[in-house]
């Protein structure tokens, strides 16, 4: 073989190794990408865990709001007949939201008073669901924050 014939095949198989070496890396790159943003058991699990849910029906203005946080932190929030919106608590709000549910004494439910334009309150905390159609002391400021974020991310009250 000539000289140029030999530096040919040599340039060839630089190439080709390069080529084989970036084509390793964008694979290995792509599953590293896959294993961290696909979420584990644990990962799915912790967002599908209820920390609270609110519930708002009744009045004579056709209430029904629906408002549920999960303990990772995203919640879940319905208007009316609105589409639900999912968006996550900031860090404040949640720190917040957890202050507001230590001080919560949900107590036993209420029986519908009579008349028409009551809103019934609904509370799912800690395996328990409670309706009241007035307010308790306990239970304002856990409403009052459920009712902003609702305000406050989009979703009209």
């Amino acid at each position: 073989m000539t000289r140029s014939h030999v530096g040919w095949w040599s340039i060839w198989y630089v190439v080709l190794n390069m080529m084989i070496l970036r084509i390793t890396a964008l694979i290995a790159l792509a599953l590293v990408h896959c294993a961290l943003t696909t979420p584990t058991a644990s990962a799915a699990g912790a967002q599908k865990k209820v920390l609270v849910e609110l519930r708002e029906q009744g009045g004579f203005a056709g209430i029904d709001n629906h408002v549920i946080v999960y303990a990772s932190g995203c919640a879940r929030l319905r208007h009316r007949t609105d589409r639900a919106v999912a968006m996550c608590l900031t860090n404040g709000e949640m720190r917040g939201l957890r202050g507001d549910l230590k001080r919560l004494r949900l107590g036993r439910s209420e029986a519908e008073p009579p008349g028409a334009d009551f809103i019934k309150y609904t509370l799912a905390y800690r395996g328990h669901r409670i309706a009241r159609y007035s307010l308790p002391s306990t239970w304002r400021p856990v409403v009052r924050r459920l009712e902003k974020i609702l305000q406050k991310h989009g979703v009209t009250a």
